[in-house]
């Protein structure tokens, strides 16, 4: 090929690419615009450091792998769409089973006993716990940050409720998902606040027992079940029940005197030991049939499950909230 034929080609294609960069940036604006707008760009995460009794957790980045070992923190995540990515798989709320039989959702232990080196093969980025694995901390914070809910079992403050709703907010503070945290905390509040328009004014008192094998334990306003009374309205049948987190034992003769207008049971059993749930024929016995509670149809045989293993979040509230008004539906 000739020297002129090659300049003349090259020519044409060097006027063929200069057209083409012109019409680049002949284009309007607001085109150009809208190109970049859908290039998503992700907002900073802003650190944040969460102060408990056990300590100061500092929180870098977006948490992306989860573990929860406690029911209550396992459904507070579900509320707010967190990622789960491990859990306690022991004993699990039949309404939180998905999340058990997720292969995805590793089993890092039992709900007093973390697995540490599963925790270690799963690199988890944040670990929630309660009081159930205070023990634990210092362990597992080697692994990740990890924030302690210091969930008062027996309601010492007297502010349950309130506790959990600030945990709730503390993990949407966490999450990013401050908004959805708040809508959360204020559906908790319109259901005390449904529960204590039945409640209000109402001369029935209540007992609160749980079954254990055969025996049972009653809970006083000074238990993990407290709030039923102090933040719910309801009137307890005795006044005499000692404050602590595991109730205090009973007899059968304790709940006939006591008389409760209204008895709830809790079965322990059932649920550790995955029995069938107690009901009227398996709990007959002539001192019980003395109590207004049997006459009247209002012995309440709960959801163990929600009330056992889980107290402190949205769904568990809610649920419990439900059983406690029925037992005035009759």
């Amino acid at each position: 090929m000739s020297a002129g034929k090659l300049n003349t080609i090259t020519g044409v294609l060097l006027a063929i690419t200069m057209a083409t960069a012109l019409q680049g940036c002949d284009k309007p604006a607001s085109e150009a615009t809208a190109t970049a707008a859908t290039v998503p760009v992700a907002a900073p995460y802003t650190p944040i450091k969460i102060e408990h009794p056990l300590g100061t957790t500092a929180i870098n980045k977006l948490p992306e792998r989860v573990v929860a070992f406690d029911m209550s923190e396992l459904d507070s995540l579900d509320q707010l769409g967190a990622p789960v990515v491990g859990m306690a798989k022991d004993y699990v709320a039949d309404f939180l089973i998905k999340y058990r039989d997720d292969p995805n959702v590793a089993d890092v232990g039992t709900t007093i006993q973390p697995n540490l080196e599963r925790l270690h093969a799963l690199k988890p980025d944040l670990i929630l716990i309660s009081p159930l694995q205070a023990q634990s901390y210092a362990e597992l914070s080697q692994i990740a940050p990890t924030v302690y809910d210091d969930v008062d079992l027996s309601n010492k403050q007297g502010n349950f409720i309130d506790a959990a709703k600030t945990h709730l907010t503390t993990l949407g503070r966490i999450f990013g998902k401050e908004d959805l945290a708040r809508e959360k905390v204020a559906q908790m509040d319109a259901k005390v606040e449904q529960t204590r328009k039945v409640t209000e004014g109402r001369p029935e008192k209540a007992l609160i027992v749980l079954h254990n094998n055969g025996a049972f334990t009653s809970y006083g306003v000074k238990s993990r079940y407290g709030f039923i009374f102090d933040t719910l309205g309801v009137k307890p049948a005795s006044t005499d029940i000692e404050a602590g987190l595991h109730g205090q034992p009973i007899s059968n003769e304790f709940i006939q005197q006591a008389d409760p207008d209204i008895l709830y049971v809790i079965d322990r059993t059932a649920v550790m030991e995955r029995r069938p749930a107690l009901n009227l024929d398996s709990l007959d016995n002539p001192l019980l049939r003395k109590t207004k509670a049997w006459s009247n149809g209002r012995v309440i045989f709960v959801d163990a499950q929600t009330w056992y293993l889980c107290t402190a979040s949205v769904t568990c509230l809610n649920r419990m909230a439900d059983e406690v008004v029925q037992g005035y539906q009759g």
